[in-house]
């Protein structure tokens, strides 16, 4: 895009706003909702940050006329674009906001794919806690006890909370979770246990780490190869 339409775009999207406003007042939604959603996706790779509120919008408008099938899609670019920001707090509210109209619309086997979505989002926010709250609240969606979305998480907070690196990369590389959405799928190969890997069986003798493996600090390029 050249630079004098990049730096166009935010005065754009302002102009689309308003003019979402006057149908929302004028009793079209519709095309409300439409145009908010054009704006983010005009905007999305320039200021994320924006796009995720414009798509916010648009779920809104979808929401308020009882259309949830549209406002969970929108939802759910917002949370991607979280996730890709590492904004992780509110990326765990967008994903539970989601999780809540699948239910609502009793689409079970997507809520337990947010319920993955979830607790990656919650590990790397090293908030295990929420993480094994998240599953434990899921029991309660039908067929998600007994699923092998369920057995896989049951897998990986037990390999974390083990510090077993090499049991969380096995779950973490397993087709269920490499065949997520992209952001979702890289969360778990960046997946790092807590104590950077040394499982506690062997922390009374904790050993060096091997020659060239990457320090868990090291972020430059968070997602370069993942760590799985």
């Amino acid at each position: 895009m050249m630079l004098k339409e990049m730096q166009k775009l935010p005065e754009a999207v302002q102009l689309i706003e308003k003019a979402s406003t006057m149908y929302l007042e004028n009793g079209t939604p519709d095309t409300a909702a439409m145009a908010l959603e054009r704006a983010g996706k005009l905007i999305e790779n320039v200021d994320p940050e924006k796009a995720v509120q414009l798509y916010q919008q648009t779920a809104n408008v979808f929401e308020n006329e009882e259309r949830l099938r549209q406002a969970v899609e929108l939802l759910g670019k917002a949370s991607r674009l979280l996730v890709r920001g590492r904004r992780f707090d509110e990326a765990a509210l967008s994903i539970q906001k989601e999780k809540n109209i699948y239910k609502e619309i009793e689409n079970y086997p997507t809520c337990y794919k947010k319920t993955i979505a979830q607790v990656l989002v919650h590990l790397h926010r090293n908030d295990y806690v929420a993480a094994e709250r998240c599953v434990r609240e899921s029991y309660s969606i039908p067929g998600f006890n007994g699923s092998e979305d369920c057995a896989a998480l049951e897998q990986l907070l037990e390999g974390y909370d083990q510090q077993d690196q090499d049991q969380v990369c096995e779950v973490c590389s397993s087709p269920l979770f490499k065949y997520m959405d992209n952001d979702y799928a890289k969360l778990g190969l960046t997946l790092v246990v807590p104590g950077g890997g040394v499982k506690k069986k062997a922390a009374a003798s904790p050993q060096p780490a091997p020659a060239g493996a990457p320090a868990a600090e090291e972020e430059e390029d968070e997602y370069a190869g993942g760590l799985c």
